[in-house]
């Protein structure tokens, strides 16, 4: 570990980020906050610009559990999630999709969950982010 109060996380395969990186455990290896994920699939930059918000909330939660496993965690263990919406209304409406999203990647197991309403993300073709914290055993 270096001087600083964390390492950083890179799921294997993944592009390196420039300028942030996508997950970070603290000293100690305890407390895991991953980066916001978007619907960006393993080795791509970009969201594809075909992808609904159904595909992309699917793959931003698989990749947020992506980057819980490359830190030693499970699904299991995070503890918290906020997603940024573009359209707010999209979580109700792609509920179906949602759900299957959600039982993929999580399961039955129901973290604290925020969600926020956003004018835009930094992908422009990105309509959902999620960012989650977890508490590695």
């Amino acid at each position: 570990m270096s001087d600083t109060a964390f390492t950083a996380i890179l799921p294997e395969g993944w592009p390196r980020p420039r300028g942030y990186a996508q997950g970070v455990v603290t000293t100690g290896g305890r407390v895991l906050r991953v980066a916001g994920q978007t619907g960006v699939a393993p080795g791509e930059r970009h969201v594809a610009a075909d992808a609904g918000f159904g595909a992309q909330f699917t793959q931003a939660l698989a990749n947020v559990v992506a980057v819980v496993e490359a830190a030693g965690g499970r699904a299991e263990h995070i503890v918290s999630l906020r997603a940024y919406l573009t359209q707010i209304g999209d979580f109700n409406a792609h509920g179906a999709a949602v759900g299957a999203a959600w039982g993929a990647s999580l399961g039955r197991h129901f973290p604290a969950m925020t969600i926020v309403g956003v004018t835009a993300l930094l992908d422009p073709a990105a309509c959902v982010e999620i960012e989650a914290e977890a508490v590695l055993p």
